[in-house]
């Protein structure tokens, strides 16, 4: 019998005691063990909480015990919850974890304090998608050429919903607010945070890399407008909350912003709260995984996943590399020194010569301007907003030329610029 004490009785916690104890004969019959949760850690014994095992508020203690086989680790935070973890870790005893903050900054530290126990952390990323296990196992023969991503189930929902709708981005966030799929501090989730988190999570098993989010490229989604929608539209394409990563050469490509994708592309079908991820091999080519990227019970089965691969003992290394690839150490591109499309939205009085002042501006900062569209506002007479798609060009570039645009004496409002994905 496999004994396992889960720190965090919450929504997720709750439901993988759910899990363990309505599915036990399946999971039983799929690993050979009975996997049994005895207690649960919680701040606060006050709460009512769903849930027949035993309770505590002390976690000191429960991380003592040597009856417990696995700790399933759904606390929250990153420097406090990393000290539990390691210290769990030091008394060889097994992690299953769903913090991607805590892995975003210290899943190499992790990895080497676990030395014979196992982490199992594939509910960080995409919920009940078993992502970690098709890169990490499935996908072991290639080179992963590209991974990009729609990994932020309330950004999906509010563009999904102005794609479709005609509702601002204020009134959708309310709306995902009311119906649970926003928090009430919407920040880590609309301002890229949270994707950020998951594409580095990824970006070590594919890569090997050992970056933070502090050196990657992250935009959120707050800026998106009608206007962007009305482009969109037009020339057939569809918003999303991306997460990148590119290899090029000896170096990747980690970005999470808005893109523009082309309406008949896998990912640009993936719509409301739902997750979608794109992994590209060099031998096996593109493989697409759509499902549920968060909610209780999705998450909650990738948790009873991991437990269920510990309890047969699978010996995958955590990270997916057992010895680093010689003469193949990558690094993480500067984000200036991005290449891709992009899109301009920049609103202008209009007056004779301001096309030509903004296309000379994109001249000098070697930008080639791929398609224009202009629109009359209804509102504002004399006001005018101008679109350009651009030609592949470098992200130092586009952020030169917007700075110059914006002190045009014309232009009306900061400019937006969107990146578009092919």
């Amino acid at each position: 019998m496999i004994k396992v004490a889960v720190l965090g009785v919450g929504t997720v916690g709750s439901g993988v005691v759910d899990i363990l104890e309505k599915n036990a004969d399946i999971i039983q019959a799929r690993c050979g063990k009975k996997i049994v949760p005895i207690i649960g850690v919680v701040r606060d014994l006050s709460k009512k909480r769903d849930v027949s095992i035993p309770l505590t508020d002390d976690v000191k203690s429960v991380i003592n015990r040597d009856d417990i086989d696995i700790y399933v680790e759904l606390m929250g935070g990153v420097e406090q919850t990393y000290q539990v973890v390691k210290e769990i870790l030091n008394r060889g005893k097994s992690v299953v974890t769903a913090n991607k903050a805590l892995l975003a900054y210290h899943r190499y530290d992790l990895q080497k304090a676990a030395k014979k126990s196992t982490i199992g952390f594939e509910a960080s990323v995409a919920g009940g998608i078993p992502i970690i296990k098709a890169l990490r196992e499935g996908l072991s023969a290639n080179h992963i050429t590209a991974i990009k991503g729609i990994l932020n189930g309330t950004c999906n929902y509010i563009l999904t919903k102005m794609m479709n709708e005609k509702g601002s981005f204020k009134d959708i966030l309310k709306e995902a607010q009311e119906l649970g799929y926003a928090e009430a501090d919407p920040a880590f989730d609309i301002g890229g945070l949270d994707a950020a988190h998951k594409l580095l999570i990824l970006s070590s098993i594919a890569y090997g890399i050992d970056a933070k989010p502090e050196d990657i490229l992250i935009e959120g989604i707050e800026n998106i407008g009608h206007e962007d929608i009305y482009f969109a539209k037009e020339f057939e394409y569809s918003i999303k909350l991306l997460g990148i990563a590119k290899k090029q050469g000896k170096r990747v490509e980690l970005r999470v912003h808005p893109s523009l994708i082309p309406q008949d592309k896998m990912i640009a079908k993936v719509d409301g709260v739902m997750n979608g991820i794109s992994l590209i091999g060099d031998f096996v080519g593109e493989t697409m995984y759509y499902g549920a990227g968060a909610g209780k019970n999705a998450t909650a089965s990738a948790v009873v996943a991991d437990l269920v691969d510990i309890a047969r003992e699978g010996q995958s290394p955590m990270l997916g590399f057992k010895s680093s690839l010689e003469n193949s150490k990558l690094t993480v591109m500067p984000k200036d020194e991005v290449k891709t499309k992009y899109y301009f939205r920049v609103k202008v009085k209009d007056k004779i010569g301001v096309l030509a002042k903004i296309a000379n501006i994109m001249e000098r900062s070697q930008i080639s301007i791929e398609s224009f569209l202009q629109k009359m506002e209804t509102k504002q007479l004399g006001t005018t907003t101008l679109f350009f798609a651009t030609h592949h060009c470098k992200e130092a570039n586009v952020q030169e030329a917007l700075r110059e645009i914006e002190k045009l004496e014309f232009v009306s409002a900061k400019p937006v610029m969107i990146r578009i994905e092919d």
